[in-house]
């Protein structure tokens, strides 16, 4: 009977301590196992839409995927980009098993053009007040004009991409999109949330969570809701490389920027051809124009008008290398000028008159001084080779009668008198005159005694 009670009285303890063994790990795992999976993830781009935010944004869903993060949040600022990567952008986004929300932020930003694909490519959207989106009307690479035929394809394919995008928002939604690509609307944060091509108006990411918290969004053909109260923010910045491409990429994606960088480029590059020198000025020339380049790459200049610039170009190179008093010069400024102007045509960017002409002087002045350089050279004597030696005084070694020989800048050579009557003893100077093959022809130097 006494064992009876003790096996029992042991099997309770057993018992006991089992259950609390497991209360314990519930009460330690829910908290850090809820944190884990209740991760937000908090982006930001401020710029061109360009590769390193197709990389930024491919790497932050592997992270958020890997981790099963409950949303990554997109604050984005861009006025827009190139037609092929905002499509791979959207691909990678739309494949995403971790929604994804876009935040158009901050006041005063704008998701324009390609920003608005990427805004309705978002699993849910919100915009802080005093921004706007919309305006997403094709332009042409290059900015070049486009026939009816092929601008009326382009449009209406974006417009159905557009339209897919923005179908499970609504009617109004699917009409304000088409229109934004067909018209260039574009709409305010208001205006975009009653249209419901946005979800919330928020003033930042903590109010955004708030708003969002239990909103149903379709992932892979799935909805689910948003599970964002007491979420677990992590800000997930560029790395140092993407920060730095985007950082110069913002730079010099400036139409005044960019056309700066494209002269400084070719002046650096035909320094370096007019006067050699350790090809400092032709490497830094050759990398300057190459940012140049890729800037108006993605401002989508008109590369009609970039043809012009560097046509303005060679013609001072010419004027460089045959000197025509001016008139390649002028011709030169006339077309630099039309050039920059074409350049940004047929798109919303612009390089202000200002700059153009300020640009313009500074070429002329640059070239007038090159000019110069190269008109001064051309009427110096040569310093070195046989014909550096004309005009060079001599001393005689041997008697001149008439022929003999005389030593010139520490060389011996063999001469004869111009004259041919008079006789120079050694010691004496003379001045030559000619050279005939290896033979100096040389005249008495009568200005100065003889040495020995």
């Amino acid at each position: 009977m006494i064992r009876t009670v003790v096996e029992r009285a042991s099997r309770r303890r057993i018992g006991l301590v089992v259950i609390l063994t497991l209360l314990t790990a519930l009460l330690l795992a829910t908290p850090s196992g809820a944190q884990d999976s209740n991760r937000v993830y908090v982006l930001t781009f401020d710029g061109p839409v360009n590769p390193i935010l197709s990389s930024y944004i491919e790497r932050a869903i592997t992270q958020a995927e890997a981790e099963s993060a409950e949303a990554i949040v997109l604050r984005l600022d861009t006025p827009g980009g190139q037609v092929d990567l905002t499509q791979d952008i959207v691909k990678a986004m739309r494949s995403s098993s971790v929604p994804i929300i876009v935040y158009v932020w901050p006041t005063g930003a704008m998701a324009g053009s390609a920003g608005t694909f990427i805004t309705l490519a978002g699993h849910a959207a919100g915009m802080v007040s005093g921004s706007t989106i919309g305006a997403a009307s094709p332009v042409a690479e290059g900015g070049a004009e486009l026939g009816d035929t092929i601008q009326q394809k382009i449009t209406n394919i974006l417009a159905a991409d557009i339209e897919n995008l923005a179908r499970r928002r609504g009617d109004k939604a699917v009409e304000w999109a088409r229109s934004a690509v067909t018209n260039a609307r574009a709409a305010t944060a208001q205006e975009a949330l009653s249209l419901g091509v946005v979800d919330a108006v928020a003033e930042d990411v903590p109010d955004l969570l708030q708003q969002l918290d239990g909103f149903e969004v379709e992932v892979n053909g799935e909805l689910r809701p948003l599970a964002l109260a007491d979420a677990n923010v992590i800000e997930l910045p560029m790395t140092s490389p993407e920060n730095t491409l985007n950082t110069l990429i913002n730079a010099i994606a400036v139409p005044g920027i960019a056309v700066l960088l494209i002269v400084l480029g070719v002046q650096g590059i035909i320094s370096e051809f007019s006067q050699p020198g350790g090809y400092m000025a032709g490497t830094a020339g050759f990398v300057a124009l190459l940012l140049g380049m890729y800037a108006l790459g993605i401002l989508n200049a008109n590369w009609v008008g970039l043809g012009f610039m560097l046509l303005s170009f060679i013609l001072f190179f010419l004027e460089i290398k045959a000197p025509t008093h001016g008139a390649l010069t002028v011709a030169g400024v006339v077309t630099f000028v039309f050039g920059a102007y074409v350049l940004f045509s047929g798109t919303e960017a612009g390089v202000p008159w200002a700059a153009i002409l300020g640009l313009a002087g500074a070429t002329l002045l640059f070239f007038t001084f090159i000019v110069a350089k190269a008109i001064g050279a051309q009427r110096l004597k040569p310093a070195w080779g046989a014909e550096s030696l004309i005009g060079q005084l001599a001393f005689v070694r041997t008697e001149l009668n008439p022929s003999g020989t005389i030593v010139v800048q520490g060389e011996r050579w063999q001469a004869e008198l111009q004259d041919g009557s008079a006789t120079v003893q050694p010691g004496a100077r003379v001045v030559v005159v000619e050279r005939h093959g290896f033979k100096l022809l040389v005249r008495p130097d009568s200005s100065s005694p003889a040495s020995p």
